[in-house]
């Protein structure tokens, strides 16, 4: 299969649409593996800080539109290439295609699914990884500030302060920066994310495991404390993720499978790189809705 270079010289040289090249690779990805395929591709990488990147309760039609007429019996392989998102979204979105496919799905990483990307990767039966491929951590954010930190941050400020009540006076300045109840809605979104990927991981990736529950809960805890101890952008390896005991199939075990996810892959960096668009929800069919950037 072609690399990047050759993605691009064959675009180049015959004239191709991009549009074309890449419904041409998902359907060779789709003949490979027998199973439905959509790809979920933000260009957040190629435009830096744009909005309309990430992952929104909008993608739903995206979704809507590439599943119509598949054949849902086949299972469903999810390539997702995202920043993150809302979790709402996210959530809404996991419990739609559930619907559609029961349990019977596969994310697929090429490089990176952040964040709301790492949640919807966990509700799905197992992911598809390579050595270059990572998800992120799952801490959620509010206003921008990581919720687990503001949370741990006002029980340090308890226990210190019953330590020592002269850090009183500092700890007021720290925490009068919070407005009223924004500790509480960190502490709600904290276990919102949770109860999430912990519901994915012990209903869908270990069904039948006797241990599901407390894989599940293990794991969904590395995932916020990998945010929380280092930062929301750490980005987690394959290696890591078996680690962690999450059901990973890596890429480099089938050589023909790696090539045909890489070369869709490439397609889309192409793309974002050539045109306006700044987020792609496609099928093997070429059903398509394309976000394009607003000047």
């Amino acid at each position: 299969m072609p690399n990047w270079n050759a993605v691009l010289n064959e675009i180049q040289r015959n004239g191709q649409v991009l549009d074309n090249v890449r419904v041409k690779y998902l359907r060779k990805l789709h003949r490979l593996t027998g199973r439905n395929v959509i790809a979920y591709y933000s260009g957040w990488l190629q435009r830096p800080g744009i909005k309309g990147v990430d992952i929104t309760d909008a993608d739903k039609n995206g979704f809507m539109n590439a599943i119509h007429k598949m054949d849902r019996s086949l299972g469903l392989d999810l390539i997702l290439h995202t920043p993150g998102g809302d979790v709402a979204a996210v959530e809404s979105i996991i419990d739609y295609l559930r619907s559609m496919f029961g349990k019977n799905i596969r994310a697929i990483v090429p490089q990176i699914a952040m964040s709301a990307g790492t949640m919807l990767s966990c509700s799905c039966k197992s992911i598809l990884m390579g050595k270059e491929s990572n998800i992120g951590p799952i801490d959620p954010h509010s206003n921008g500030i990581p919720a687990a930190g503001v949370v741990e941050e006002f029980h340090r400020a308890i226990e210190e302060i019953k330590r020592d009540p002269l850090s009183l006076p500092i700890w007021q300045i720290i925490i009068s920066r919070y407005h009223p109840t924004f500790i509480g809605q960190c502490e709600k979104a904290v276990k919102w994310a949770q109860e999430i990927v912990t519901a994915g991981l012990r209903d869908v990736m270990f069904e039948g495991h006797q241990d599901a529950e407390e894989k599940a809960l293990r794991i969904t805890g590395d995932l916020i404390a990998k945010g929380h101890n280092y930062n929301h952008s750490a980005h987690i390896s394959m290696q890591q993720c078996l680690d962690m005991g999450l059901v990973i199939e890596s890429l480099e075990d089938d050589d023909t499978l790696q090539d045909t996810v890489l070369t869709v892959h490439h397609a889309y960096m192409h793309t974002f790189s050539s045109a306006p668009c700044i987020k792609i929800i496609e099928n093997h069919s070429g059903n398509r809705i394309v976000l394009v950037a607003k000047e």
